[in-house]
């Protein structure tokens, strides 16, 4: 039963990278994929569930994925189960997305001592989804568009407050975007060297997701970031997925295309999923969790759930 269940676990695992390692190969990043849709009614939000509850960690890139690929326009999923509670049905032959849960549950097992100890053991499970394009018989508003963007000038300034909110230090000046662990600070080129105010703030939020990994924040490491291609790789995808969910949230949009020096990095990221078939969900953990941590720095506002 174990060996199963290990085994159940290692293909959804596999699954999932081995779809989005077949969008690296071809050069599309899927959290940015969302954005490169021109029709696309509606601003971009994160995928919901049938309560407007908003997917978390890897599910958002399962789910972006998905409703691009087959061109539904509504951002609300749920499951068969839901719908028919709903008193909606599935549309024959409409076949849904996968989605997972992920979470540990404790087991009390005896010690050598003779004793009891309590250890956590973690499970995912998947579980299917439809987007409600593919189902009929819901109420009007399942099928309603995603609310129009906002005053551009609101959004920037929204967005502006929200970065302003977490207390990171920006300085201005040379050509070049980074955050500096030594220094605690991000270094951003002056805004009149980017295309437009919403690249700035696309690039601000990115350099904030790694400002995020100091020691007396979410102390993720990155004393080998300049010395080890794996490590420094690992982490920009985490922001660059973080990235993608924190422009969502805000309704910026984010970078489009890869700095010159992000561009090497999607073979490299390929290479990384292919090799660790539980990186990617590793990734959106880690990069759901520094979100959270930077909407938990704003006045009155609950932080987000971690991924699931």
């Amino acid at each position: 039963m174990k060996a199963r269940e290990s085994g159940s676990r290692a293909d959804i695992y596999a699954r999932i990278t081995d779809k989005i390692v077949a969008d690296l190969e071809k050069g599309v990043r899927p959290w940015v994929q969302p954005w490169n849709r021109r029709n696309m009614v509606g601003r971009i939000i994160r995928p919901l569930r049938h309560n407007g509850e908003a997917y978390t960690g890897v599910n958002v890139l399962l789910l972006w994925s998905e409703r691009m690929a087959r061109g539904f326009s509504s951002s609300m999923w749920m499951t068969l189960r839901q719908a028919n509670e709903l008193g909606a049905h599935i549309r024959k032959g409409e076949s849904g997305a996968t989605v997972v849960y992920a979470s540990r549950f404790t087991k009390t097992e005896a010690d050598p001592g003779g004793g009891e100890v309590a250890r956590e053991i973690p499970f995912l499970k998947a579980y299917t989804v439809f987007n409600c394009d593919q189902i009929e018989g819901l109420d009007d508003h399942y099928y309603r568009h995603a609310d129009p963007a906002p005053n551009p000038i609101e959004q920037i300034e929204h967005a502006e407050r929200f970065f302003d909110n977490t207390g990171a230090t920006v300085r201005y000046g040379g050509d070049k975007a980074y955050y500096s662990p030594i220094t605690d600070h991000v270094q951003l080129p002056f805004p009149d060297q980017f295309r437009d105010i919403a690249s700035l703030i696309a690039v601000r939020g990115h350099e904030t997701l790694h400002w995020t990994s100091a020691p007396h924040r979410l102390n993720r490491d990155l004393s080998r970031y300049h010395q080890d291609k794996t490590d420094r790789a690992r982490e920009e995808l985490l922001v660059e997925i973080g990235a993608s969910f924190i422009c969502a949230d805000l309704g910026i949009v984010p970078e489009m295309e890869p700095r010159p020096d992000h561009a090497s990095y999607i073979q490299s990221w390929a290479t990384i999923l292919g090799s660790d078939k539980r990186a990617i969900f590793q990734a959106a953990a880690h990069a759901q969790r520094a979100v959270a941590y930077l909407h938990s720095l704003q006045p009155q506002e609950d932080t987000e759930q971690e991924a699931a």
